[in-house]
């Protein structure tokens, strides 16, 4: 389909929202902001034009139709998690720039990287170690890890055209499913979780800090982070069980890189002030995109990055403008009461069904209406809102429906070869087969179902959170 055509059943399936008669009891403005907002996020599936412009275009007939004031539209852009994400992007460009993310990841591997599990545990332990601080989690995994899988598949003489299955599938899918992991963890690990804070406490409200999301996912996350490989191990497995040829390899990649230098050890400091602060920020009462800024500023004095790095980031000013008009657009539908609307009349549809099973029900659309998304973000401001009210509403405490949608908005990613921004990378590498990829990635999606939605409630009950 070529973009004219793209662009043209984008437009059609605006015009026809547009024009279709505002649904008995709603505001009509509150129905014409739903159709902006629907087509912004079919301009992003179907894209006609990259998602920032896309998302231009939106905000900018928000005003113009007159359905939002210009501060209205606009206040997207100052709210405090979007600056928090470009913070993160920054913390990222430090990673990469001075190499500490590949000295970290290949440390790790010297010291465990005798089998086959380990490596893939090794993984886990990278993920843990920069999702924190990496808000894209195509840079994370696509940017800073890939090239180690690679090199690691390449150095056993596993290739996507000789020998696959040898390590270099097991590494690849292993690395993919931990990122989708490590992404629900934190929420600076992908840039739709802070969509989801900002959600959850305009509609729920229900207040998620950094220091929240990142105590309620600890137990879930390693528990996932322990099991997945394990499985992905036994159903899939390498051809080659002990590998000592990765010691070497990391132990070559390491002196080629040289003594830690001064750039590192001053990001490392700098990283784990911020980590300190977030931790802490419930006691010390600092607000979490403050202490991100603060890191960046310090970046910025010991010329770990300088300002041309900061201007020329794409991808934070990218994700500033469509994450800052989805926000507004968000926002706007709360305010015009069209998710209040949408809940009730949903709600109405599972009026006798018990509240347990009412929510297993939510949680399955929530998770499986992923096959028909290929942006993460996209699904969480398409769905996010409207299914944890209906949630609420059905009686499920608030906590345990804004944290497992807001985990399962990551987890979501283990279906399909395009499910997130790293998914076509890991994919497109050609190790796996497709039909493999989606079997072995809906078995984790139940796993992680499990897990998540289940072990994850009772330990929020252990925190007191319902």
């Amino acid at each position: 389909m070529s973009k004219l055509q793209r662009g043209l059943l984008t437009l059609a399936i605006g015009l026809g929202l547009w024009f279709f008669p505002c649904p008995e009891g709603l505001d009509p403005k509150a129905w014409q902001l739903f159709a902006i907002f629907f087509t912004t996020i079919a301009g992003f599936i179907i894209q006609p034009l990259p998602i920032g412009a896309v998302a231009l275009m939106a905000v900018t007939f928000s005003m113009i139709s007159g359905v939002l004031k210009p501060a209205e539209a606009l206040s997207g852009y100052s709210n405090a998690t979007i600056w928090l994400i470009v913070s993160a992007f920054l913390f990222a460009t430090g990673f990469i720039k001075t190499g500490l993310g590949k000295r970290i990841a290949y440390a790790l591997i010297r010291r465990f990287g005798e089998s086959s599990l380990k490596l893939g545990y090794v993984f886990a332990v990278c993920e843990l170690i920069f999702a924190p601080a990496t808000p894209s989690n195509t840079a994370r995994a696509g940017g800073i890890i890939y090239p180690i899988v690679s090199s690691l598949s390449e150095a056993y003489g596993s290739t996507a055209e000789n020998n696959p299955r040898r390590i270099g599938s097991f590494l690849f899918l292993t690395e993919y499913q931990l990122n989708c992991i490590s992404s629900a963890m934190f929420m600076t690990a992908m840039t739709g979780n802070p969509i989801i804070a900002g959600m959850a406490s305009e509609a729920l409200g229900v207040q998620i800090s950094w220091g929240l999301w990142a105590l309620a996912g600890l137990v879930p996350g390693i528990i996932s982070m322990i099991v997945i490989p394990y499985f992905l191990f036994k159903v899939y497995p390498p051809e080659i069980i002990n590998t000592p040829e990765a010691k070497e390899l990391a132990r070559e990649e390491l002196n080629k890189i040289g003594p830690l230098s001064a750039a590192e050890k001053m990001l490392g400091g700098i990283f784990l002030l911020a980590l300190t602060l977030w931790a802490t920020a419930s006691y010390t009462g600092q607000n979490a995109t403050a202490i991100a800024l603060l890191g960046v500023c310090l970046m910025l004095v010991c010329n770990i990055v300088n300002w041309r790095d900061v201007i020329e980031n794409k991808s934070a000013w990218d994700t500033l403008v469509w994450m800052g008009t989805l926000i507004s657009l968000a926002s706007g539908l709360v305010k015009l009461k069209f998710i209040a609307w949408f809940s009730t009349t949903v709600g109405a549809a599972l009026v006798g069904i018990p509240g347990f099973y009412a929510f297993i029900l939510i949680v399955l659309i929530y998770t499986y209406s992923h096959y028909g998304f290929a942006s993460m973000v996209a699904h969480i401001v398409a769905l996010y809102t409207a299914l944890a009210t209906l949630a609420v509403n059905a009686g499920v405490p608030p906590y345990v429906a804004a944290l497992s949608l807001a985990f399962l908005s990551s987890i979501c990613g283990s279906l399909t070869h395009y499910a997130a921004g790293p998914a076509p990378i890991y994919f497109g590498a050609g190790f796996v087969e497709q039909k493999t990829w989606w079997r072995l990635g809906f078995f984790i999606s139940i796993i992680n179902l499990i897990i998540w939605v289940g072990i994850g409630s009772a330990w929020w009950k252990v925190l007191g959170l319902w």
